[in-house]
């Protein structure tokens, strides 16, 4: 059987230290045919180490080269561009977080997709650890009960990311992170963007929700250009309400360890998924109780589950999409309310396609 072709479309630190050695772990069923990304430089030693046929500081050409799987993995802004072109190219896209910064954008690329029949693959890690699945088997075969309230907050290391000074602990040395990827406005926000993408991919995949109103204060700090804290209300489509808070960690902090939490309370049980010290809990009224017995590291962020998936799934066997473009939509409608309340000061409805909520 011919290898899937694979296209890259962006190779910056996080593309070429997570993604592409787990891609590389497949090779038996995937070429690296294109690359692109700016720096002729670095591009070239992308190019040798990877072993990539075709390399170009214009997407376009690697387009052209034919691919069969996609990594969009280019500054924000550029997502739903190049997305879109992989699909209509006839590509399963892998699409870094966030997923666009317009949730029309979002929308219409999960509408190609489906259309197609293609795959897309937001890249939320969480969702395809083992002791993420099981909080969500838990939810899908127990539940709270109709969810009425949750929290969410978030604190990782990216204090000085945001500031243009310095990059992330698992940033490797050759691709240090292009400092405009994440403090040029033009691109989004700071820390909602960065990071509270993560947490949202892993808390509305598990509830299940679809944000319907914001109210959201942000601040910076270092002189930055883009926020480093967000503290926001929710309101979600079936009238429950939320909140949702970030913080930029000092580095060297927190062990480089994401400290995430979200807590649900439904009219039948409660679920607590603490992320950053591995535990899972559901509890109902009607006496069900479960709490996994995880090990040390459980939870520990990884993203190695998108890129296996993408080839699982462009293969045509049988795994679960646990992070599909319907997700990395409702994701990004929360995350462009909440900045533009920040802006105006108002509690600011999402805007995105109509559709049916999930609960």
């Amino acid at each position: 059987m011919a290898k899937l072709r694979l296209g890259v479309i962006g190779a910056g630190a996080w593309a070429v230290t997570s993604h592409l050695p787990n891609f590389a772990e497949r090779a038996d069923e995937v070429e690296f045919v294109g690359v692109a990304r700016k720096g002729a430089d670095v591009l070239a030693k992308i190019k040798d180490d990877w072993g990539f046929q075709v390399a170009s500081e214009d997407y376009r050409d690697v387009i052209d080269a034919g691919m069969d799987i996609c990594l969009v993995a280019s500054p924000h802004r550029f997502h739903y561009e190049h997305a879109k072109a992989a699909l209509e190219a006839g590509a399963h896209v892998l699409c870094e977080k966030p997923f666009t910064v317009d949730p029309a954008h979002a929308w219409e690329l999960d509408r190609i997709a489906t259309e197609r029949g293609l795959h897309l693959v937001v890249s939320f890690g969480w969702n395809y650890m083992q002791a993420a699945r099981a909080a969500k088997r838990l939810m899908d075969e127990h539940g709270i009960g109709e969810i009425e309230e949750s929290s969410l907050r978030m604190s990782s290391v990216t204090r000085e990311l945001l500031a243009n000074l310095g990059g992330y602990p698992q940033a490797g040395p050759d691709t240090a992170p292009e400092p405009e990827t994440w403090t040029d406005p033009r691109n989004g926000g700071g820390y909602g963007h960065a990071q509270l993408s993560h947490a949202l991919g892993a808390a509305l995949w598990l509830t299940g929700l679809r944000g319907a109103a914001v109210f959201a204060l942000m601040k910076a700090v270092l002189d930055a250009p883009v926020e480093h804290h967000d503290a926001c209300v929710i309101q979600f489509g079936n009238g429950s309400i939320g909140t949702m808070s970030g913080a930029s960690a000092h580095l060297g902090a927190l062990e480089n360890r994401h400290q995430l939490e979200l807590r649900v309370t439904g009219s039948e049980g409660e679920l607590v998924v603490d992320f950053g010290r591995d535990v899972v809990w559901l509890w109902r009224e009607d006496g069900f109780e479960a709490k996994p017995d995880l090990a040390a590291g459980a939870l520990f962020y990884d993203c190695d589950g998108p890129p296996h998936a993408l080839v699982d799934l462009a293969l045509g066997k049988d795994v679960e999409n646990c992070s599909p473009a319907e997700l990395g939509a409702r994701t990004v409608e929360i995350l462009d309310a909440a900045y533009r309340s920040a802006a105006s000061g108002r509690l600011e409805p999402v805007r995105g396609q109509l559709a049916q909520l999930t609960r």
